[in-house]
């Protein structure tokens, strides 16, 4: 006998906000023109170079298990005008600024501790990677969230790919450098280009998960586009945009934030309520869209999943596992 266990961050279906109150996604594939699922299957593959606008095509199916987060997906207009992009500035409205950014042929250089480094285009990797859309939440550093349909692939399927040597313990994100279109890389007092990692085990867990699309469309170009990762239970500045190379490394990555200020922004960054930020409390979080404020979660709620990847560790890295 088969039994289906409910995630724990789960929340009962009454005390979710009603689904014709947030995006439908049967009304998205029929506003976008598709009849049905034969229209899906017969559809061509699309490029990341097009216009966000456009559909993600073929439209992978909702993960069972991630099929909700246990709240409300936060509208589409509201995250797409609300965006953390330094690149671009440092204040929320980099929507229109971010239109510069050309992802046309976008490609990823994977380097380092592998059997096979390459270069290889995003595009390519639409049609190679098990695509699947999961509802995920996100959790800011600053006391926000939101909740979001995500398309991609998990990070695991991408290391399969490259095959990293037993020596690789950690990975290391890096995004484009291009003063040029994205002026606030011209700063000087910005350790550019915006760096991320991971430990070779948080990669390899089933929630890292590489973002090609949004809302049943590519990523909007202020989300990140073509490529970004979201960690769930890692404060959003984890889940770094634009990705251009990923190294596999035996040294811990410095992050882009982590090198401006340790002793806030440090390289675990795990979702605790209980600890801090030393200007603010982390115990509740705003919810974009809305005038809630609500309690804030350990791991953002999903601790089932990942917890383990820390047991043991409380002693040697203390606090760190927060920050």
């Amino acid at each position: 006998m088969h039994f289906h266990r409910t995630p724990s961050w789960h929340i009962p279906e009454r005390l979710a906000t009603p689904e014709s109150v947030f995006l439908n996604r049967r009304t998205l594939l029929k506003g976008l023109g598709f009849a049905g699922a034969s229209a899906l299957a017969t559809a061509p593959s699309l490029s990341l170079a097009a216009n966000a606008e456009d559909p993600f095509v073929p439209m992978p199916e909702r993960t069972p298990g991630y099929a909700d987060a246990g709240r409300p997906i936060t509208d589409e207009a509201i995250n797409a005008s609300y965006n953390n992009f330094y690149e671009f500035g440092s204040s929320k409205r980099i929507a229109n600024e971010a239109q510069a950014l050309n992802t046309s042929g976008w490609e990823i250089t994977i380097d380092g501790l592998v059997e096979a480094p390459m270069k290889v285009a995003v595009d390519d990797l639409l049609t190679e990677m098990p695509m699947e859309e999961r509802v995920y939440r996100h959790r800011c550093v600053e006391a926000w969230s939101m909740t979001v349909p995500w398309i991609g692939f998990e990070l695991s399927a991408l290391l399969a790919k490259a095959k990293p040597l037993s020596g690789a313990t950690y990975v290391r994100f890096q995004t484009f450098l291009d003063p040029d279109t994205a002026r606030e890389q011209r700063a000087t007092w910005w350790p550019w280009p915006y760096t991320e990692g991971l430990t070779i085990e948080e990669a390899q867990n089933e929630l890292s998960f590489m973002v090609v699309g949004a809302y049943g469309k590519v990523l909007h170009k202020q989300f990140g586009a073509p490529i970004r990762l979201h960690t769930p239970w890692k404060y959003g500045f984890k889940a770094i945009k634009s990705i251009n190379r990923i190294t596999f490394t035996d040294q811990q990555p410095v992050s882009f934030w982590e090198e401006l200020q340790a002793r806030e922004y440090g390289f675990w960054a795990n979702v605790n309520p209980d600890v801090p930020h030393p200007r603010w409390s982390q115990a509740t979080e705003r919810v974009l869209g809305t005038d809630e404020r609500i309690p804030t979660f350990l791991f953002n709620g999903y601790g089932e999943q990942v917890a383990g990847l820390y047991t043991g560790k409380e002693a040697e890295l203390g606090e760190r596992l927060w920050r």
